[in-house]
């Protein structure tokens, strides 16, 4: 690939990857027989550290993705279209993971189940994604040094101090905004601090505008990935203690018996050096449009296996009760299912929108047909009805 390419396939493939990593995650971790999670089995604990991986991949991609495409944009701030288009999609990210925890038998039976206000991945990037927008408007007319500034300094507070704020029950808000906050009724993701790879995914997004013209750019960014990602994978905990040692801060070493955000973090620099290294492979044109259609395979998916809107899922006859001769050729089965889903819906996805908003437009023409009709008749029955009360009441007065 070449380095002025506006282009990055690496990313695109990186996006692929995350996504049947995260179909195939979802559907073992939901069907698979507790007796064969044995974290003692090589296979599991591999499988299982693996799978850790998959959300901060996908919400740092997301970042970079979206602050990639914003800062390429010349108008500044609000004129810039990009703004517009991301507050669109990030409220649409919202609306769609409301709907996707949707059951329509409760609601036809008048009941909103708790569960339909449990924030999941879509709602943290619909928010990280509005997020953005708004460190980016606010830094428009300031220093170029100010937006990436606050981007990575968010993520070093929200990893820095997610040992305190978890803790925190936010009872004082009302549960569908404290869902956003607190894993306490159920919410699998939550703002804080996921927040966090999607600004630092931003932030990488700008260091690789800034020097995407430069002919050492990828191998200056391979050396510094594997660096980073070594670093914080096999000695940040080691560096906390050391900080608490010196400091005597009780927070480093709350974060150093969990660190699980920057050991992650490092895994994901590991993961960039990987796709950086072999971006030369990832011009597969299926490979780009799996990464291209996260979102559909993402709907996909949660209705196949969860049932959304029905209720009538894998998830809902196989719960946790699948051996490893099942689960294995399952999850291979699911992913192709699902991506194949996703691409001829993409295919047709044009057609699609055309039959529906003719279908719109021929209801809209219907009910405006139907509206001139009624309305001179009931203006007539009203005005009998009328004169009939009058007559009814002048009698009754007599």
């Amino acid at each position: 690939m070449k380095t002025n390419t506006n282009r990055l396939f690496f990313i695109d493939a990186m996006r692929a990857w995350a996504i049947l990593m995260m179909l195939q995650g979802h559907f073992v971790d939901g069907l698979l027989d507790p007796i064969f999670r044995d974290n003692g089995n090589p296979i599991f604990s591999t499988w299982l550290y693996f799978r850790g991986i998959t959300a901060p991949v996908f919400f740092t991609v997301s970042g970079f993705i979206f602050t990639y495409l914003l800062i390429r944009m010349p108008q500044p701030g609000m004129e810039n279209p990009r703004v517009k288009k991301g507050v669109r999609r990030g409220f649409q990210l919202l609306l769609i993971g409301y709907l996707l925890r949707m059951n329509l038998f409760g609601l036809l039976s008048g009941q909103i189940y708790d569960s339909f206000y449990v924030v999941d991945v879509l709602h943290c990037i619909g928010l990280s994604i509005l997020a953005i927008i708004g460190i980016y408007v606010f830094s428009t007319n300031k220093s170029k040094f100010v937006f990436p500034a606050i981007m990575l300094g968010v993520t070093l507070l929200l990893f820095l101090f997610e040992p305190i704020y978890k803790q925190w029950s936010f009872s004082f808000l009302p549960t569908a905004i404290a869902n956003y906050f607190t894993k306490v009724n159920g919410s699998v993701f939550t703002i804080v601090p996921w927040l966090g790879y999607a600004t630092m995914g931003g932030f990488l997004s700008i260091l690789f505008t800034k020097y995407k013209d430069s002919k050492f750019l990828y191998p200056t960014a391979i050396a510094m990935a594997l660096t980073l990602g070594t670093s914080l994978v096999f000695y940040s905990s080691k560096g906390f203690i050391w900080l608490y040692n010196t400091t005597a801060i009780n927070l480093f070493q709350m974060i150093e018996q969990n660190n699980y955000l920057f050991i992650r973090l490092g895994d994901v620099f590991l993961v960039f050096a990987v796709f950086m290294l072999l971006r030369k492979l990832m011009t597969n044109s299926t490979i780009l449009k799996i990464g291209a259609s996260t979102l559909t395979i993402y709907v996909i998916h949660f209705v196949i296996l969860y049932g959304s809107f029905t209720g009538v899922g894998l998830y809902r006859f196989f719960d946790h009760s699948l051996i490893p001769g099942v689960i294995i050729p399952g999850a291979i089965a699911f992913m192709f299912i699902c991506t194949f889903l996703s691409l001829k819906y993409k295919e047709h996805e044009p057609e699609l929108k055309v039959q529906v908003q003719h279908v719109f437009l021929k209801g809209k023409a219907q009910g405006i047909e139907l509206y001139k009709t009624t309305v001179p008749i009931l203006k007539e029955v009203s005005m009998k009805v009328r004169l009939f009360l009058i007559r009814v009441l002048r009698l009754a007065k007599n």
